[in-house]
């Protein structure tokens, strides 16, 4: 499928996704009650999970190719319109709190830019030239990983920067939610969750979100696990921005080490407050500056450090 700007042959390929397919024993759905309204959205949104459970062999594929790209210092970049472009944005944002990444590491462009995350950009969607300038103001390597997201699979903008993206030697991912995408097979890695027709005809926010949130926090969190970024369950490269984060910082190496109170306050002083060499510094009783020797030494991985460090 590719891109028209007839608006008859538009509404005949929107009409042939799933993701717009009209239902109508959802005809009546104004009518009913708010209880049974609820309930019956509730019961769209338990689907979702299974249908992104058919597609974890080409989640876990991309993940090992993203991580093996970022590992020799690449980026993970999303790009999307509307929904599907704010969602990566999202998950872009929230990797430097959580996993200590820099704000360039992970990164989330939507269509129409910044003011595109709060309104709608008029033709912004619709612009392959649009992406094509975004990703060139990123300067791509081979290095990078473009993931194009698009509950369609057809948005212009999303396949054009997997296109250009592929074009410049950059691994490429389309994560799409129908079948037969044009975006999944612009890509090296198609993902395509099939979570059929939504509540409301057409809004893609709903169950078509949801897939796309949970398959962008497996991309973005188990590359993290891949590249070091925790220790066990525990989120080691956590920073250490406000009162919350602190407190959590303290109770990672609790858990990591279980060490008194005085001891992780002594090691996260000696460390910086960074949480993975204040356990290191416990569990391998070696200084701070030891710590982040070995941590350089060792890529970033605790385990590896720790199993470095000297007895």
């Amino acid at each position: 499928m590719t891109s028209t700007s007839n608006p008859r042959d538009l509404r005949a390929e929107l009409e042939s996704l799933t993701t717009e397919a009209f239902r109508p024993d959802l005809a009546d759905i104004d009518r009913l009650p708010t209880l049974d309204i609820a309930r019956l959205m509730n019961g769209e949104d338990t689907s979702v999970p299974a249908a992104v459970a058919e597609r974890l062999p080409e989640i876990a594929a991309a993940i090992d190719a993203i991580a093996e790209r970022m590992g020799r210092g690449g980026r993970l970049v999303y790009a999307g319109a509307g929904t599907a472009g704010r969602l990566g944005v999202l998950d872009a944002s929230e990797c430097p709190p959580t996993f200590n990444t820099r704000p360039e590491q992970v990164v989330g462009l939507v269509a129409g830019g910044p003011a595109a995350m709060v309104t709608s950009v008029e033709g912004a969607e619709d612009s392959a030239e649009l992406a094509r300038a975004d990703l060139d103001a990123l300067a791509l390597t081979p290095a990078d990983t473009v993931v194009g997201v698009s509950a369609s699979g057809r948005t212009p903008y999303a396949i054009a920067a997997v296109r250009h993206a592929r074009a410049l030697g950059a691994l490429t991912v389309g994560l799409a939610c129908n079948a037969d995408s044009a975006l999944a097979a612009a890509a090296e890695h198609g993902i395509e969750v099939v979570v059929g027709p939504e509540l409301l005809t057409g809004s893609t926010r709903l169950k078509a979100g949801t897939a796309q949130k949970l398959v962008l926090n497996m991309l973005s969190t188990i590359t993290m696990i891949r590249l070091g970024k925790t220790y066990g369950n525990l989120m080691v490269d956590v920073r250490a921005s406000n009162d919350k984060l602190r407190a959590r910082s303290r109770r990672i190496v609790a858990l990591a080490t279980g060490a008194a109170d005085d001891e992780i306050e002594r090691a996260l002083a000696a460390t910086d407050g960074e949480v993975k060499n204040a356990i290191l510094t416990v569990l391998a009783g070696v200084d701070g500056p030891t710590a982040a020797r070995l941590l350089e030494e060792s890529g970033g991985h605790l385990r590896a450090a720790l199993a470095a460090a000297p007895r």
